[in-house]
């Protein structure tokens, strides 16, 4: 059979979905890309965290794949809401990315005092103000294109991007800095590409499951639990990444008050994934009081 591959339109959208393409044939199998128009792609201009974050461009998606338009979904993990719609499964995430988000335009020490950085994330604007409270952030929307050209135009002196986006749209020569991932921690699933199926669908899995790398796929379940136990998606400025060492993986967390000012950060060790996730957000957010820090009721 042929696979049809839903994905989003936007061009680094295209860029993952052929490469998914070129995996696949590796195995003998041949696929047509299924394009799709997400709502974040419709409403490109809004701020991401006004519109809600979670879903945004995967919902459309995964609707194409339960409603038999299509066989596989194929999103960036981070724009995977945290729990799957009943009928789906994510089934295979192939070789991940550098997960690190990265400074273009100016790196840190060379932003000046009152250096105005743009980007669209919750995240990445209370990690920034953590460490620089005199920057003034500013929002940032449109494709990545876009966005790379934003940086030294219109008073942006640098953006904040995901180095997987900028190595596959062959741009690594404008980044400035990479951020350490140790203290400015990534969002879940970011620099992974999470394929999902109908499960039911048996032939399509056992096609996913050839180009499926399972240290990432461990390591992006583990993150994944963790925004589950949040019961939040990436419109809160929290973040997890997963080191995979064999059998074992070590989690890292951050919750950070919107405006950077107090933060609390964890790592657990297990090998259980999905245990690790929810071990580690319970951690944060009950017992180190990062509800507290985002007005969370106990």
């Amino acid at each position: 059979m042929t696979l049809r591959l839903a994905t989003r339109r936007s061009p680094l959208a295209l860029i993952q979905a052929r490469y998914v393409q070129g995996r696949l044939a590796e195995h003998g199998r041949e696929s047509e890309l299924v394009l799709v128009e997400t709502k974040g792609d419709r409403e490109a201009g809004l701020d991401l965290a006004t519109m809600g974050g979670e879903g945004l461009f995967a919902v459309e998606i995964q609707r194409a794949l339960l409603h038999g338009e299509a066989d596989v979904a194929i999103h960036s993990a981070k724009d995977l809401p945290s729990s799957t719609p009943e009928g789906l499964a994510l089934v295979s995430v192939p070789e991940r990315r550098d997960p690190a988000d990265v400074l273009v335009g100016r790196s840190l020490a060379g932003l000046g005092p009152g250096a105005t950085v743009a980007t669209g994330s919750p995240r990445r604007r209370a990690l920034l103000l953590e460490r620089r409270p005199d920057l003034r952030v500013v929002p940032l929307r449109g494709n990545m294109a876009t966005r790379l050209a934003a940086a030294g135009k219109n008073g942006v002196d640098a953006i904040v991007a995901a180095m997987a986006a900028v190595e596959r749209l062959d741009e690594s020569g404008l980044v400035s800095e990479r951020l350490d991932p140790t203290w400015f921690v990534p969002q879940v699933g970011q620099g992974a590409l999470a394929l999902e199926a109908r499960v039911d669908d048996d032939e399509v899995r056992e096609a996913l499951l050839s180009i499926n790398d399972e240290s990432a796929l461990k390591a992006v379940v583990a993150e994944r639990a963790f925004l589950e136990e949040l019961g939040a998606g990436c419109a809160i400025p929290a973040g997890a990444n997963a080191d995979v060492d064999g059998e074992t993986l070590t989690l890292r967390g951050v919750m950070i008050a919107p405006d950077g000012a107090k933060s609390v950060r964890a790592e657990l060790v297990s090998t259980n994934p999905h245990q690790l996730g929810s071990d580690l957000a319970r951690l944060l957010r009950d017992d180190m009081g990062g509800g507290a820090l985002l007005g969370w009721e106990s």
